[in-house]
């Protein structure tokens, strides 16, 4: 195939994926004309290429030229009858698709090998190598066999470890009136491979391996080489998928194809109803509908409160109320915290903390942009606790960790301030100071 007609099918699987997009967008109510939606097609179909790139990419265009001649090392004199010891290259973050559910993971790889035959492999190669995997649809332990074996076969080494710490955003229990705020954002799994002197679960070479990874967390008591595979998507415990739309299921089964994958594979036949179950929580609906319920059970309950200069009213907070989200640019969800700031004479909270827990749940569940949830969340507050109110929130977006600065940990804070709160810098001081340290994973 020419260079030609591969920019020819490039150009036409992205048409096709931003047109599956439109579909999913109509199906979700929105108006695909709208301005925070008219490019978010073109948006997700060049992110979700970018991210499945590797589908394109070989192994060995990476690795050929990148073996070195290591002088002295002779054939079977080092470790392991191999040429010298164990490497260990560490913390290669990664993310990758999740094949169950379409919604991007974290990975942090750790990759060790015993160098034979007196070769030694550039080292930025074994995250290219990782990079090339992980950019395809996955599972975790799936992922960690594939780059185990590649580098077996691709550098010839003694042996080759590798350790993923993978992160999943958490499903949230959409049925409920309010999120289930027990759990945490994000589901994780550790996961093994190992090949060569690394193939035997208690291989001496292990207790080697392990130990240079145990400030990070990983010990010989929680990485067991050679685990089965196991569910690890929060989407894989919908023992039942209920019928979806079938233009909707239609439209995902054409991105699949568009992405180079093939629908019928067994891991990817529920797929598409098990994305449209998770999108479709994100759907236009009337707020206000739901809203009202809540508002006609007002409750009175302390919050923390504090003096701020000498006003006699008092500043109160509800502190970390949790919320899941849409991206609307990108179609990837976000996840994290609101704190809420408000004047109250008594040191009450006129409305309870369930009642804006509802307001942060609802106006969490639709396509969102984080500026726009925190105005719309301090606007309808300030109609329950009064004028003067500062809202914070506090996210992590796979949007961000997928494609951006693809940088795990990394979080967004945005603020609205209305009545006192805009015109009272010491106000404002007093309640982020009480604010408390937001970790996203």
């Amino acid at each position: 195939m020419n260079a030609l007609d591969s920019n020819e099918n490039g150009v036409k699987a992205r048409e096709c994926i931003e047109d599956a997009v439109k579909v999913l967008l109509e199906g979700l109510g929105e108006d695909i004309n709208r301005e925070g939606i008219r490019k978010t097609p073109f948006r997700v179909a060049k992110a979700l290429r970018e991210a499945t790139k590797g589908y394109k990419q070989k192994v060995n265009d990476v690795v050929h030229g990148a073996l070195f001649p290591e002088a002295g090392l002779e054939s079977g004199s080092g470790q392991a009858g191999g040429a010298g010891g164990l490497v260990t290259v560490r913390d290669l973050d990664l993310f990758s698709y999740c094949e169950f559910c379409l919604l991007p993971f974290q990975v942090q790889c750790h990759v060790g090998y015993v160098p034979s035959g007196q070769r030694v492999v550039g080292l930025s190669k074994l995250s290219r190598v990782a990079d090339i995997f992980a950019k395809r649809l996955q599972a975790p332990q799936r992922l960690a066999d594939e780059i185990c074996t590649a580098l077996q076969h691709g550098i010839k080494p003694t042996g080759v470890a590798v350790v993923l710490r993978c992160l999943h955003i958490h499903f949230p229990k959409f049925e409920s009136a309010l999120p289930d705020t027990s759990h945490q954002g994000w589901v994780k799994i550790l996961v093994t491979s190992g090949s060569g002197v690394f193939e035997e679960e208690k291989a001496d070479i292990w207790a080697e391996f392990l130990p240079l990874l145990n400030f990070r967390g990983i010990s010989k008591e929680n990485a067991h080489p050679g685990v089965p595979h196991q569910p690890w998507c929060p989407s894989q415990s919908c023992n039942k998928l209920e019928q979806s739309n079938s233009a909707m299921t239609n439209a995902v089964v054409s991105i699949l194809k568009s992405l180079g994958e093939d629908p019928t594979r067994k891991e990817l036949v529920g797929t598409p109803c098990r994305f449209l179950k998770w999108l479709m929580n994100f759907r236009n609906s009337n707020l206000e509908m739901k809203l009202n319920g809540f508002l006609r059970s007002r409750i009175n309950n302390p919050s923390s409160c504090g003096k701020v200069g000498d006003t006699e009213d008092l500043i109160c907070s509800e502190l970390s109320l949790p919320f899941w989200s849409q991206c609307e640019h990108h179609l990837l969800p976000f996840q994290g915290v609101v704190h809420i700031g408000y004047y109250s004479s008594d040191g009450l909270n006129a409305v309870g903390r369930t009642v804006l827990q509802s307001v942060v749940h609802f106006y969490g569940f639709k396509l969102q942009v984080q500026e726009r949830l925190t105005r719309q969340i301090a606007e309808t507050t300030s109609s329950l606790l009064g004028e003067d109110i500062m809202v914070v929130v506090e996210a992590s977006h796979t949007c961000m960790i997928s494609r951006g600065i693809e940088k795990f940990g990394s979080s967004t804070a945005t603020i609205a301030v209305l009545g006192r709160f805009s015109s009272d810098p010491a106000a404002r001081a007093e309640f982020l100071q009480s604010l408390p340290n937001f970790c996203s994973a």
